[in-house]
C-alpha cells in the first residue's frame, strides 16, 4: 500500500471517528471478583467497542476502494 493510499485510509477513519458521538474506549479497568457477571459483562462491553472499531475501519476501507474506483475510471 503507497503512503499516499494508507493516508487517505487514515484521513477517512479519523473524519468517521470524529463523526461518532460518545465512541467508548477499551476498558482496560478488570472488573473486581465478587459477581459472576461482572467479566462476562465487561467483556461484552470490549467486544462491542471493538466490533465499534473494525465496522468503522470496513467503512473507512470500502469508501477509500470507491474513491480509487473512481479514480481509476476517469
Amino acid at each position: 500500500m503507497n503512503s499516499e493510499r494508507r493516508q487517505r485510509l487514515h484521513d477517512l477513519l479519523l473524519a468517521l471517528i470524529g463523526r461518532e458521538e460518545g465512541l467508548p474506549l477499551m476498558d482496560q479497568t478488570l472488573p473486581e471478583e465478587g459477581s459472576a457477571a461482572e467479566p462476562a459483562r465487561w467483556l461484552d462491553q470490549n467486544r462491542r467497542t471493538l466490533q465499534r472499531y473494525q465496522a468503522l475501519v470496513r467503512t473507512a476501507v470500502t469508501l477509500d476502494a470507491l474513491m480509487d474506483a473512481e479514480e481509476n475510471a476517469g
